[in-house]
């Protein structure tokens, strides 16, 4: 029965964060998403140093951006240039941009 109960609220808690990142403002993301798209726009962008590939945002599940977004801007993620980016923004504008790239369209 506990089981049972468990299971219930934890699937009325992620329904629940679902709607949360829904309600962002996918116009206002899409402005607020042009710096990102600086380096996750540009479809197979490899990044000079150190060297690595640049993931592609459009497409991405919204719970995903928000998530990475609060880690770097909470310093979990070791990434300078992100960490910088993200810090600036607040619970709103990741909603926003979040809204944005899940619309977005994904480059190969």
């Amino acid at each position: 029965m506990l089981t049972a109960r468990r299971a219930v609220l934890a699937a009325l808690a992620l329904a629940f964060a679902a709607s949360a990142h829904a309600a962002g403002d996918v116009e206002a993301g899409r402005i607020k998403a042009n710096t990102c798209m600086g380096c996750h726009g540009i479809p197979n962008y490899n990044n000079a140093y150190p060297t690595y590939r640049v993931p592609r945002l459009g497409g991405q599940h919204p719970e995903y951006i928000v998530a990475a977004l609060k880690e770097y801007r909470e310093g979990k993620r070791p990434h300078p240039t992100m960490h910088a980016q993200a810090t600036a923004l607040s619970d709103q504008d990741v909603d926003d941009i979040a809204a944005y790239l899940a619309k977005a369209p994904a480059h190969k």
